[in-house]
């Protein structure tokens, strides 16, 4: 599969602080990332440089081999993001939330297409015309996904996507990833969450004071052995 996501010693520095130092790493389609890391790890920086809201101090981050700059719309254009808390408007329902920011990224579907993505991303067909103040967590992150299916991106970040979700909804959230990734997306995923990591992912990476000091590959490491190593690592 092809490489999309590349850094090549991508570096972020804050005045005297080094937030990320010389990251080198490809992500091929199809491939599910999952970073690990305490908080200050880097792991949040890193996904804003490859979404352009930060500035490179250094090194450069690549979207399908088009270098990232804050304002390309080129490589904006390839990917959507899903933060911890996905905002949306609580007073529109799944559906019309869907309809508004497919047309803030330049799409214009009819209403049977809107509600295939929702139900693609795992929403209940029940809940697509509910109001969003009505949605738990899980539901609100679904809607994010069908905007990022809508939009077509290549690429979706994604910032602890499972904190706060029960067991059932962490479940349905693995599965909603494994399908995006067997239709050749990419997921970038940013996590505290050892076990779903081994459990979603394809590779796992461990960073630290800024640098990734490990990077495994899920098939050949039990959710034990990866506690093991990240507690020793950090």
């Amino acid at each position: 599969m092809p490489v999309v996501l590349e850094a090549v010693n991508l570096t972020r520095i804050y005045q005297q602080y080094t937030a990320l130092q010389k990251l080198s790493l490809s992500i091929h389609a199809g491939e599910i990332f999952c970073l690990l890391g305490q908080n200050g790890a880097g792991k949040t920086t890193t996904i804003n440089l490859f979404l352009g809201f930060l500035e490179a101090s250094g090194g450069k981050a690549l979207i399908k081999g088009v270098e990232v700059k804050p304002g390309n719309a080129e490589t904006q254009r390839m990917v959507a993001y899903i933060p911890e808390v996905v905002q949306l408007y609580g007073n529109l329902s799944g559906i019309e939330n869907l309809d508004f920011f497919s047309r803030l990224a330049g799409f214009s579907y009819s209403a049977a297409e809107l509600q295939a993505f929702l139900s693609k991303a795992g929403l209940q067909a029940d809940a697509h015309h509910k109001r969003l103040s009505f949605y738990s967590k899980g539901m609100r992150q679904k809607v994010g996904i069908a905007i990022a299916i809508a939009k077509n991106a290549d690429v979706i970040f994604m910032d602890e996507p499972t904190s706060g979700l029960d067991p059932h909804a962490t479940a349905e959230f693995t599965a909603v990833c494994k399908e995006l990734a067997a239709d050749g997306k990419t997921i970038f995923m940013a996590t505290h969450d050892i076990f779903n990591a081994v459990n979603v992912g394809s590779r796992i990476g461990i960073m630290k004071q800024g640098s990734l000091v490990h990077v495994a590959e899920t098939a050949g490491i039990t959710a034990n052995e990866l506690q093991q190593l990240y507690l020793e690592t950090i």
